[in-house]
């Protein structure tokens, strides 16, 4: 981690000093300033707040919304609910899945791309759908997954 991270992780455990039960905001804003939750991270957390570090990995590890390496750039989840696996999601995993060349949860070499399965995205009637980002695609067809990436 460069000195400018432990900076960052200073700020935000300066931000909670004193309060109790604040380790999952604690991490939530240390991973919206360094991007994930690094071992070093969490160490370093662990030293200062006095928390074990056990204790952390296990909360880092029991949420989703935690992640432990890199991400890349932009965020592409597939929903995975009823309504789009009934309309073929699976089909649009294995078209993104072949086009960035990565596993599900697998982030593409040039940082660019990282894809999520989620249950659910709240967009049922248009099912299958995908998010980058914050931007809904529905009614998707493998054939639209190629247009998609390419506007990022």
């Amino acid at each position: 981690m460069a000195e400018s991270d432990f900076d960052k992780i200073d700020a935000v455990l300066h931000e909670f000093e004193g309060r109790k039960g604040s380790l999952i905001p604690i991490l939530q804003k240390t991973q919206a300033q360094l991007g994930f939750l690094s071992k070093e991270a969490m160490k370093y957390i662990s030293e200062k707040t006095k928390i074990p570090v056990s204790e952390i990995y296990g909360v880092t590890t029991f949420y989703t919304q935690f992640r432990m390496h890199p991400i890349g750039k932009n965020i592409i989840r597939i929903c995975h609910g009823t309504a789009c696996h009934v309309a073929d999601a699976p089909e649009i995993s294995e078209a993104l899945y072949e086009e960035l060349k990565v596993e599900p949860g697998g982030t593409t070499k040039d940082m660019k791309f990282t894809v999520e399965e989620v249950a659910c995205l709240g967009c049922c009637s248009l099912a299958p759908v995908i998010m980058v980002n914050d931007k809904a695609y529905g009614r998707l067809t493998p054939s639209k997954i190629k247009d998609i990436l390419a506007q990022y």
